[in-house]
């Protein structure tokens, strides 16, 4: 798909044409946010855990099965790199294949993250458990909706 130029960058930027090259400066800029928007929500969930489980003694725990399963820091780690690298697979994909990438990506997430909602809804255990569990899911999940796709340039 070709890119867009500006003629230069801020509200005023101008559309002075299309081109087939990619900028290089522009590549490594977008892989270092996508990436700090990883770790930001990755932070942000680890961060409800800390002041939740340790902090306020509140024992996230859920059930799995016919046992339960306490969640700790590596599971929120784990759990919420793995949200942020499938979303920049989504939007990788959807660059190179749809005309609004963004605007789809933004689409199938949300409808992603309502449906995760299930999950601390269904399995948490005790009422503050489940709303620190959709605490970190919306969190995670709002950082990768709103930080992956970046800022466009040209309007």
């Amino acid at each position: 798909m070709p890119a867009v130029r500006c003629a230069r960058r801020g509200p005023e930027a101008k559309l002075i044409g299309m081109t087939n090259e990619t900028n290089t400066a522009t590549v490594p800029a977008r892989t270092a946010g996508r990436l700090i928007t990883i770790a930001a929500g990755t932070a942000g969930a680890l961060l409800l855990w800390a002041v939740n489980d340790p902090w306020a003694g509140i024992d996230l725990a859920v059930r799995q099965g016919s046992g339960v399963q306490h969640i700790g820091p590596v599971a929120v780690a784990v759990t919420a790199l793995l949200a942020g690298l499938a979303a920049w697979g989504l939007l990788t994909i959807l660059e190179r294949t749809t005309r609004q990438p963004v605007r789809i990506y933004r689409i199938v997430t949300v409808i992603v993250l309502l449906i995760s909602l299930a999950g601390p809804l269904g399995s948490g255990i005790g009422l503050s458990t489940k709303l620190v569990l959709l605490g970190m899911h919306v969190t995670v999940g709002a950082a990768l909706i709103i930080g992956l796709p970046g800022r466009r340039n040209c309007r």
